[in-house]
């Protein structure tokens, strides 16, 4: 099965093709640019590079969020109308469980970290048992100081992963102490290859309803429909 991977949900760009088990093409990035200008390219190289035209693909595979907003969407958007012109399945797989893949040699939890400002953070808690992924505790939207305390009370190390732990290592140091473990750089950004095999059993999803999972509301989205509750009071 040939697969192209998409994620453009945070900072890092990725795109990765993949026939089988077999990784042939991978392209990550993490610059601030804009994602819908250099994704389309971005692929265009890597079906290239794997020699493969898009009529060859038998599967869309995306990073469906949560993360940024734009980003998020762009991805989404893009591998639906993929899957939709070719007439080929897609499915999502979560931005965070993809970053957490990379910590698959780590004995402990695992926890992806996304920023969400105001001292919020995407998260879960992942853990590997028989070389196999397992969510222990669903993604979410919380504050870090809330979800340190939580991880502390485990009694057990957690792998912090992501570009943005760095901005919560005060919050996580002082609480949770010799159980926070916290990932080298080259393990920070989420892997599109790891997209891609995760993606590759996922369920299929109904190409025209699949929407991305934003976790919370976009702020815009979120006034407007405050606003349309106050309209009818």
């Amino acid at each position: 099965m040939k697969i192209l991977a998409i994620d453009t949900s945070n900072y890092p760009l990725g795109v990765a093709v993949i026939d089988g088990d077999k990784v042939v093409a991978e392209y990550i990035t993490n610059v601030k640019r804009n994602h819908s200008v250099r994704i389309m390219p971005a692929i265009e190289s890597a079906m290239k590079e794997a020699e493969l035209r898009p009529a060859d693909l038998n599967k869309i595979v995306v990073a469906e969020g949560p993360g940024s907003y734009t980003g998020v969407r762009i991805g989404v958007t893009i591998a639906k109308t993929l899957a939709w012109t070719l007439g080929i399945p897609l499915s999502g797989v979560s931005s965070l469980e993809v970053l957490a893949m990379a910590g698959r040699y780590f004995n402990g939890y695992i926890s992806p970290v996304f920023d969400a400002r105001r001292g919020q953070v995407y998260t879960g808690l992942y853990k590997f048992e028989n070389g196999q992924l397992v969510t222990v505790e669903s993604d979410r939207l919380v504050l870090m100081a809330d979800w340190a305390e939580r991880l502390a009370g485990l009694n057990e190390r957690t792998l912090f992963i992501g570009n943005d732990v760095a901005l919560h290592v005060d919050t996580i140091g002082p609480v949770m102490g010799e159980k926070a473990i916290i990932s080298a750089p080259a393990e920070r950004n989420p892997r599109p290859s790891e997209l891609a095999l995760l993606g590759k059993n996922k369920p299929d999803a109904d190409v025209h309803s699949f929407v991305p999972n934003y976790i919370r509301l976009a702020e815009a989205e979120a006034k407007w429909l405050e606003s349309r509750g106050r309209s009818h009071e």
